[in-house]
């Protein structure tokens, strides 16, 4: 007779893939997912570790999708959550348990986080209507009992258990759960260990490139679907501006930025002896009214450490494997 523990094991076969749709400029990436008896459109985020979703009372929700609970939801009694990012958004809110499908993975009782009240920056961008967070459990701000992520609920049914994010310049790509593709990248997927200390897709790169002039210094940072631009320290972004023809930080607008008819040089890291390239198409985020372009590349300095966001990870085909606390990169096919 195989132990239960066993035949469970052969039985983790589940496995998914949900498509992503990029909004204007590459802003942000959306995904459809079922919650509960609803079906919403969220933005996966590596850099947070919360499902939070619009209901039909939340302040500033007019023009959003919201959720439904479903016949079999929870509400879980005295749980309360409160979020803040990077860029001064925020939400806040109750807590149901409920089913939650993604690509056809599901978890039964996952933690959904029921907006009450949103920032202004949210309640404005009607292509959202709320985040599933990816990070690792602990950065999940439910109190007083802390939550897992939709990842951390369905890993253990996976049948590989890990996710690849797959984003793309301009194109809609996918978010994978529970298998590799190997069309999907070209080359082998190096690995590199995460370092999940503060809760984050945490890595080191040994050293980086613009154009052809390599600067041989170490860069940690993380991986963070969520967040739209590279962000760089001060001395790494102006070592790259240097080499774009009449650029300027400009603090009326925000950071660097450029004539529009400028080409960019490519941007490149160096990760466990893989070199990953951000050509320098993908390196404009935006037009301003002024006429010029701001760049993809801007200053960390006010978040305290380096993300790299979707400006670099469109570049890439990307694993999360938590079990083994490492990430994978390989170029995109």
């Amino acid at each position: 007779m195989v132990p239960s523990h066993i035949a469970a094991a052969a039985d983790s076969t589940v496995s998914g893939s949900a498509t992503n749709t990029p909004q204007p400029a590459d802003s942000e990436y959306i995904v459809p997912v079922t919650v509960g008896a609803s079906t919403v459109n969220l933005d996966f985020d590596t850099g947070s570790a919360d499902l939070w979703v619009y209901t039909s009372s939340t302040a500033g929700g007019a023009g959003h999708n919201y959720y439904t609970p479903s016949d079999g939801a929870t509400v879980m009694n005295g749980e309360t959550w409160s979020i803040g990012y990077g860029d001064g958004s925020s939400a806040s809110g109750n807590v149901y348990q409920d089913t939650v499908v993604v690509g056809g993975v599901t978890a039964t009782a996952q933690a959904v986080e029921a907006a009450q009240t949103v920032s202004s920056s949210f309640s404005s961008d009607t292509s959202n209507d709320g985040l599933l967070g990816l990070s690792w459990s602990s950065l999940n701000t439910v109190s007083p009992d802390q939550q897992k992520t939709f990842y951390d609920n369905v890993q253990s049914s996976l049948a590989d258990p890990v996710f690849a994010a797959i984003l793309k310049h301009d194109a809609p790509g996918s978010y994978d759960f529970g298998f590799i593709d190997s069309s999907k990248y070209t080359g082998n997927i190096t690995y590199t260990p995460a370092d999940n200390s503060q809760g984050y897709w945490g890595f080191t790169v040994d050293s980086y490139t613009v154009g052809t002039t390599v600067t041989s210094t170490a860069l940690s940072g993380i991986a963070d679907t969520g967040t739209s631009l590279l962000l760089l320290d001060d001395t790494t972004c102006g070592n790259y501006y240097a080499q774009v023809s009449g650029a300027i930080n400009d603090s009326s607008q925000g950071g660097w930025v450029y004539d529009c008819s400028t080409s960019l040089p490519d941007f490149s890291v160096s990760i466990n002896g893989y070199t990953a390239t951000v050509p320098g198409s993908y390196l404009t985020y935006d037009q301003q009214s002024s006429g010029q372009c701001y760049g993809g590349i801007q200053s960390s300095t006010a978040i305290g450490f380096n993300i790299f966001g979707d400006v670099f990870l469109k570049s890439q085909y990307v694993v999360f494997d938590g079990p083994n606390v490492q990430l994978g990169f390989a170029s995109q096919a």
